[in-house]
C-alpha cells in the first residue's frame, strides 16, 4: 500500500524529518521559505496532508481553490490564526494544532523579555559592548524590580499557567483575566478578575498569552493601556495583532509603559522599525517555542495528529 503524500512547508527538527520520512512520501524543500497561496494551492492536488507552520496562510479565497485531494492541515503551531477554520471545515479538510508542549519555551522567553525589559539589559549590552563603560553612580540603569511585583496575565491557557508557575518563583503576586475562573488546584492562589479592566488597574506587569480572534485584534489599545499603572511594563509573546503598536509607542514615548518585551508584532518578518529607536523595548524575532526540545515535541504532535488520520482514527489534537 503506498505511503500517504505529505508536504512540510519549511525546515522542522531533524527529528521530525527523520520521522516523516520514515513514515511518509514527503516533499520538503530545504530553502525553508514561506510557502505562498499559489504554492498551497498547487501543492493541494499533489498531497493528502500538510504540515504548515504559522507562516502559511489558509484564508477563505485560497481554502476555496485547494484541490480534494487534501484532507488534513496538521499545523506545527498552537496558534490557528492563519487558518480560516470554517472555510477548511466546509471543504471537509481537518486542522490539528500542537498544543501543551511548547508552554515552557514560551513562558521562559516571557520572563527573559520580562527581566530585560525591567532591568534595562538593552542598554547595559550596548554600554559594556561598545567600550563605553567608563564609569558608575548609584542613579546608573536604575531599573524596575520583578520580584514581589504584581503580574497580571491576560490568558490562562498552557502558557499562561507556566508564566505564572515562573514567576512565583520571583515571588510575583499572580493576577490573570480569563474566559473563564481557573479551578483552585490550577489557580495556586492567583487572583481571578472577570474584566479585563480590573485586571489591568493592579499590573505592574502585564504579559499576554491570549489567541488572536476577532474579540482580542487590537485589544491593548491607548485606552486600555492608560488603564495601567505608571511605569508598568508589557510583555507579549502570543501574536502582534494584540497590541495597538501606535498606542504603545505613544506610551512608551510619554513614560505611561516604562519597558515592553515583544517577541511578536503585526508585521512578520520585519517588526515595526519605529520600536528600534527605544532601548526600553526589548525584541526577539518570534522565537518563543525555539528550544530544541520543544521544537521536536511539535514536530511529534503534528506527526501523531497525520498518522491518527491515516489510519482512520480522530486526531488527538483536532481543532
Amino acid at each position: 500500500m503506498p505511503k500517504p503524500v505529505i508536504w512540510i512547508t519549511r525546515t522542522l527538527s531533524e527529528a521530525t524529518l527523520e520521522r516523516a520520512r520514515r513514515d511518509y512520501e514527503v516533499i520538503w524543500d530545504a530553502t525553508d521559505t514561506p510557502g505562498s497561496a499559489d504554492d498551497i494551492i498547487a501543492m493541494s492536488a499533489q498531497v493528502d496532508g500538510i504540515i504548515p507552520c504559522h507562516s502559511e496562510h489558509f484564508s477563505a479565497a485560497v481554502v476555496e481553490q485547494l484541490d480534494p485531494r487534501l484532507k488534513i492541515i496538521a499545523n506545527h503551531s498552537v496558534g490557528v490564526d492563519h487558518c480560516d477554520l470554517s472555510a477548511l471545515r466546509s471543504r471537509g479538510i481537518m486542522v490539528t494544532n500542537t498544543p501543551g508542549v511548547l508552554s515552557d519555551a514560551t513562558a521562559e522567553l516571557a520572563m527573559m523579555l520580562m527581566l530585560c525589559a525591567a532591568r534595562k539589559a538593552i542598554s547595559g549590552d550596548r554600554i559594556v559592548r561598545s567600550g563605553a563603560w567608563n564609569f558608575w553612580s548609584p542613579a546608573f540603569l536604575v531599573g524596575k524590580q520583578v520580584t514581589g511585583a504584581r503580574l497580571g496575565i491576560i490568558g490562562m491557557g498552557g502558557v499562561g499557567c507556566a508564566m505564572a508557575r515562573k514567576a512565583r518563583g520571583f515571588d510575583m503576586q499572580i493576577h490573570y483575566h480569563n474566559r473563564s475562573r481557573l479551578a483552585p488546584d490550577v489557580e495556586h492562589g492567583a487572583i481571578f478578575h472577570d474584566t479585563l479592566d480590573g485586571l489591568l488597574a493592579v499590573s505592574d506587569f502585564l504579559s499576554l498569552h491570549c489567541p488572536s480572534t476577532p474579540k482580542t485584534v487590537g485589544m491593548m489599545n491607548a485606552s486600555r493601556i492608560a488603564q495601567l499603572p505608571a511605569g508598568a511594563i508589557l510583555v507579549n509573546t502570543a501574536r502582534g495583532s494584540l497590541i495597538d503598536e501606535a498606542a504603545l509607542l505613544a506610551a512608551i514615548q510619554s513614560g505611561q509603559i516604562a519597558a515592553a518585551g515583544l517577541d511578536c508584532f503585526r508585521d512578520e518578518p520585519g517588526g515595526n522599525a519605529e520600536f528600534s529607536d527605544h532601548e526600553n523595548i526589548v525584541m526577539m524575532p518570534h522565537v518563543g517555542s525555539a528550544t530544541v526540545k520543544t521544537r521536536d515535541a511539535m514536530g511529534a504532535k503534528a506527526l501523531d495528529n497525520l498518522d491518527a488520520f491515516f489510519r482512520g482514527d480522530t486526531p488527538p489534537d483536532l481543532v
